[in-house]
């Protein structure tokens, strides 16, 4: 007896291999395919940077709180005020008497008196520990006198001698201060003193 085949049994046992063959091919062109195809490269994140700050220049300001170019615009273009300019006429002439230099005083003391090159008309004044910024004052006696206001000092120049004196403290700093000129009247006023005012007239 001759065996008869299902048709659909034999045309499984067909299609079993020919699937698997496919099936196989395709997952190698597949598998190509995905070879080929370049993957994509992940970005970074981008970070978002916070703009940077612009550094502010600082600005020089002065004491008054005016800008310092502002304040050196203004000088260049506006005059300043000498300190001789506000001398008098009178007091610039008395200046011109001052005698300058180291002037020795009663015990041992010294009085040290120099012009002020960059202001005519004042003078720095020093003895020992001391010191001054002064400028001549009219008086009425005639006397050449210098005064500096804020420290309240006051230098009297006199024909025979000078002397300073601190008004504030009301104390003399130095006393009986004689410069060569000073010594020349002195001596002078020894050999031919001087009537006094209430000495009457010799017939």
């Amino acid at each position: 007896m001759i065996p008869i085949s299902h048709p659909f049994k034999s045309d499984h046992r067909m299609k079993l291999p020919a699937l698997a063959f496919v099936a196989a091919a395709l997952g190698l062109s597949v598998g190509a395919v995905q070879a080929q195809t370049p993957t994509a490269s992940k970005k970074p994140a981008a970070t978002h940077k916070a703009p940077a700050k612009k550094a502010h220049a600082k600005k020089t300001v002065t004491k008054k709180g005016v800008p310092a170019k502002t304040a050196k615009a203004v000088e260049t273009n506006t005059p300043v005020e000498s300190l001789s300019s506000r001398l008098t006429d009178g007091e610039l002439a008395i200046a011109k008497t001052i005698q300058t230099g180291t002037i020795p005083c009663e015990l041992g003391a010294h009085v040290t008196v120099t012009a002020d090159e960059k202001n005519p008309g004042f003078f720095y004044v020093s003895s020992g520990k001391q010191r001054y910024y002064m400028h001549p004052v009219e008086s009425r006696t005639g006397a050449v006198r210098m005064e500096d206001n804020r420290a309240g000092a006051l230098w009297l120049q006199l024909g025979n001698k000078s002397m300073l004196m601190n008004q504030k403290l009301g104390q003399r700093v130095a006393d009986a201060c004689v410069s060569p000129a000073q010594q020349a009247v002195a001596a002078q006023l020894e050999s031919h003193p001087q009537p006094a005012l209430f000495d009457a007239p010799k017939p």
